[in-house]
């Protein structure tokens, strides 16, 4: 019933890989349904009286799980022959603390209820470590390296558009009943999807992967030697997920800004937030077109350069007005760089990570990426109280503009901006 016919995978794929960019994609209609739930958690705790930093806890929490066990679990995840298990059911698990939230608030008195929410997705923060690192390695397995651009732009459309349509008519639904109804009806409805996600993710057929030989006998600090130089041979990997930290600290530092600046300062009401959401991740979509197509024409330095420095403009364009019109047209803008970002960050990621390691690899790059999520929102709510909501957004800006800075004025192993050049590059 979910199949998806048209344009389901390359027309050089093989059919195992045919099979899989069919079980990816109608995974991702299961996992847009349970993310449009996303947007509404913060807002919702905002709504029960949360406090900032409480609020900031949402994305500081995994971010601290993932930076303290991410390595150890990318290590197992390495000794596991099959990793598709251990995504699918992580999934299942994460999508499900949706469906805890809304009956949490059917059983639990509103004085526990904040810290009750937050404790189910304290918990949900290991399975949600295991889905970090497992996701990267599992589609990157699925597309081989000719094939991320399409599998990720194609996967990440059809997520998009399910979560822009399910965003936008929660909306409108979270408006016409009473609260905190509206939202326990949402988030235990919307957790369904993770039942579709972990159907379709469950059927992905991987060959076994190499399980590198394990060294008995070598004490912990052997082990972490080992690893320390298995991970400094590879400089370009390093280069890379250093500047990519810098960048994601300031999408970080705005994430629980965003959304009290649109209660508290603007003042919007839900119908306008899930319509921000809705032009956000609907312009991801031409996002995904364009800058997959622009990788291809001018190469992946081109699609780097400009969407970080377009995404960078978003919160400093925001931090300056305080009319919902003019928020969602830069949230819409936004999604359109924020679909390269999401593409060439995976793509280039990937070309530098062994393949026989790769678990541990994007363990390593996702714990750094975890470090800046827990460091971020944490600095951002404090900014906040210090400076304003509007500052920690121009605090925010400034980071990504270094990053960017960083990208451009260092030298890169990232393919060269030059159409001749590019038909060379693997993708």
């Amino acid at each position: 019933m979910w199949r998806l016919r048209w344009s389901s995978a390359p027309v050089d794929a093989t059919p195992v890989q045919k099979r899989n960019f069919i079980n990816v994609q109608n995974d991702a209609i299961g996992i847009g349904l349970a993310s449009a739930a996303a947007p509404f958690l913060p807002v919702f705790l905002t709504r029960l009286g949360a406090s900032n930093v409480e609020v900031g806890l949402l994305t500081s929490m995994p971010a601290l799980t993932g930076l303290l066990l991410g390595i150890f679990v990318g290590r197992f995840l390495q000794t596991r022959p099959q990793i598709v298990p251990w995504f699918s059911a992580a999934r299942l698990l994460v999508v499900s603390s949706y469906a805890l939230t809304g009956l949490a608030t059917f059983l639990i008195p509103q004085a526990y209820l904040v810290r009750s929410i937050l404790l189910i997705w304290a918990v949900a923060t290991l399975p949600q470590t295991v889905l970090n690192v497992s996701f990267s390695v599992v589609m990157n397995s699925v597309a081989g390296p000719r094939h991320r651009y399409d599998l990720m732009s194609r996967r990440w459309s059809i997520l998009g558009l399910t979560t822009a349509i399910a965003v936008g008519v929660i909306g409108l639904v979270l408006d016409r009943i009473v609260f905190p109804l509206n939202y326990q009806l949402v988030f235990i409805g919307l957790s369904l999807g993770g039942v579709i996600s972990y159907y379709f993710s469950s059927h992905i057929e991987l060959p076994d992967a190499e399980v590198p030989p394990r060294q008995a006998g070598l004490s912990l600090i052997e082990r972490v030697r080992d690893f320390a130089r298995l991970i400094r041979a590879e400089r370009e990997f390093i280069l890379f997920i250093v500047r990519r930290f810098v960048y994601h600290a300031g999408v970080a530092l705005s994430t629980p800004i965003f959304p009290l600046y649109l209660v508290r300062v603007v003042q919007a009401s839900d119908s306008w937030i899930g319509f921000v959401n809705t032009a956000q991740t609907a312009l991801l979509l031409v996002g995904y077109f364009l800058w997959t197509r622009q990788s291809r024409v001018r190469g992946s330095r081109y699609v780097l350069l400009w969407a970080t420095l377009g995404l960078g403009f978003y919160p400093a364009l925001v931090s300056f007005t305080q009319r919902i019109e003019l928020i969602a047209l830069y949230a819409g803008l936004a999604g359109v760089f924020q679909a390269g970002i999401d593409l060439v960050f995976f793509d280039e990621l990937m070309k530098t990570v062994p393949e026989k390691y790769s678990a541990t690899f994007v363990s390593m790059a996702q714990s750094l990426q975890h470090f800046s999520l827990f460091v971020g929102p944490m600095l951002g709510t404090w900014l906040a109280g210090f400076m304003g909501l509007g500052g920690a957004l121009l605090v925010s800006a400034a980071l990504r503009f270094l990053g960017f800075a960083m990208f451009a004025w260092w030298k890169t192993g990232i393919t060269p901006f030059s159409p001749r050049l590019n038909k060379n590059a693997a993708h």
